[in-house]
């Protein structure tokens, strides 16, 4: 089912017992993220604070904090079932022969007939606008703030929409709002995201870029704002398909913008090029505080919202966070798009501890000599994955989730004198450790099995293994004997 608003998405969660309401006062000033942060390491319930600062609206937090939520954010009971339909949808190649020919036709025809069924659809009002002002006063709004040396208090989980002037595309992203004052926020677009971009090109005409953030929308058009869906393709044609329903888009009152119209509270307004200002310092994914940077100012000009709007809030931090879990259901949803580009590639690891844009593992089915490093330079290049610090590559039958199998295998298989792929590039804006901002190292270790042709001549010795019949024999007399009962269930090494 796709749920038509944030409210929808609510109160399914409450009546799975999946949503707890704090009834008791909670400053909106560390307070709320002290609770989420414990509720997230418990792998807890979403949060509605309903008395909340200046008590304007409720704040909804972790509401996406889990794989299980996010999955039923998505229509499914795991994410196994939106990663198939993402699959099916790269992979739209008839198979060799005529008759497998036609019938993948129309089995194709059928899938691109239901993506353009999701297309967005537009309407002229929505329950978004049903409160609406020129006086805008964002102390009105219950921002948070989040960790004791940010430099104020920050909208966490906008989904900001700005427009290619060029091609009139629609991008959204998730971009942090600072709080400057009533009526004007900091617009923290890295310099890699489309925002950024779009930002430029306002810039080079020497024009004001209109922008709409969106606070609190369905789940699913929430994910689609922060996954990584390559240019040229909609934010807002993906949510459709993520929903399996098309998106409601209504005009935005003051600015050439589609706005989802069961949204909860929209920003209106613009960002100047010709204004910047000192944003930060701000509590990041890194578990580091970011320094303070200039940054675009929006000037958030007329405001609507739904007339019982609850406000959606995220926080960051040293995972495990709400982004973190986020990130690895991006990792699982976008695997069938990184397999398309290299379909040499099993499986994919971007672990939490990684931040997910630090570290990758990936096992690949290894074809011939260097294939490993060919992989590494293919993923340095593809997307967002230019920010991966570490690549480490492995064996298809590596499991990269079991990270003592792959520190195994780096341990024992890779040469640091040989192995090693070091390259210097793009590196996130956020990062700490490279000297300067943007720039920095990148390593790949190659921890594959060793071919002659790559040089190693010692031939590769056989691993250690049990033999089958005995491992047979030994699982029935397991499965009767009373006294090994302890043995029941468990895997063997």
């Amino acid at each position: 089912m796709a749920f038509r608003s944030l409210g929808e998405f609510l109160r399914d969660l409450e009546s799975r017992g999946d949503l707890v309401r704090v009834r008791e006062p909670v400053s909106r000033d560390l307070e709320v993220t002290e609770v989420t942060q414990r509720t997230i390491r418990r792998d807890g319930p979403a949060l509605l604070f309903e008395r909340v600062g200046n008590g304007t609206m409720p704040i909804a937090t972790n509401v996406l904090g889990s794989v299980r939520r996010i999955a039923r954010a998505l229509g499914a009971d795991s994410l196994d079932g939106p990663t198939e339909r993402i699959g099916r949808l790269v992979h739209l190649r008839p198979p060799a022969g005529v008759v497998g020919a036609l019938r993948d036709l129309g089995g194709t025809l059928d899938l691109l007939e239901t993506v353009r069924s999701l297309a967005p659809k537009r309407v002229r009002s929505g329950p978004v606008q049903e409160v609406e002002t020129d006086r805008v006063d964002l102390d009105q709004l219950p921002i948070l703030r989040c960790w004791p040396g940010d430099g104020g208090r920050t909208i966490t989980f906008p989904v900001v929409v700005t427009k290619d002037p060029d091609t009139g595309e629609t991008h959204t992203g998730i971009y942090r709002l600072q709080q400057y004052g009533p009526d004007t926020l900091g617009m923290h677009f890295q310099v890699h995201r489309v925002g950024a971009n779009n930002y430029r090109k306002w810039a080079a005409r020497g024009e004001r870029m209109p922008v709409a953030a969106v606070i609190g929308i369905d789940p699913a058009t929430v994910f689609a704002g922060l996954a990584p869906v390559p240019e040229g393709i909609s934010n807002f044609v993906f949510a459709g398909f993520l929903r399996q329903e098309p998106l409601e888009l209504v005009p935005a009152r003051t600015v050439d913008l589609e706005v989802p119209a069961q949204a909860e509270v929209v920003l209106e307004g613009y960002v100047d090029p010709a204004e910047r200002r000192v944003e930060g310092p701000f509590g990041d994914h890194t578990g580091y505080y970011s320094a303070p940077e200039p940054f675009p100012v929006f000037h958030v000009t007329h405001l609507t919202r739904r007339a019982d709007a609850v406000y959606l809030g995220t926080v960051t931090g040293k995972p495990p966070t709400e982004d973190a879990v986020l990130g690895k259901a991006v990792e699982r949803l976008f695997l069938p798009i990184v397999r398309l580009v290299l379909p040499e590639i099993v499986d994919l690891n971007l672990p939490l501890e990684g931040l997910f844009i630090n570290v990758a593992v990936v096992s690949i089915r290894k074809a011939y000599p260097y294939h490993a490093r060919k992989v590494m330079h293919a993923l340095w290049g593809l997307g967002q994955m230019m920010f991966t610090r570490y690549v480490i590559v492995v064996d298809e039958d590596v499991d990269v989730h079991d990270l003592r199998e792959v520190l195994y295998r780096v341990g024992l298989q890779a040469d640091p004198e040989r192995d090693l792929e070091l390259v210097r590039g793009p590196v996130d804006q956020l990062s700490i450790s490279n000297p300067v901002p943007n720039v920095g190292g990148k390593v790949g270790i190659d921890a594959t099995r060793k071919r002659p042709d790559e040089g190693f001549a010692r031939g590769w010795p056989e691993e250690v293994r049990m033999d089958p019949a005995v491992v047979a024999r030994i699982d029935e007399l397991v499965s009767r004997v009373p006294a090994l009962a302890f043995l029941r269930g468990a895997a063997p090494p």
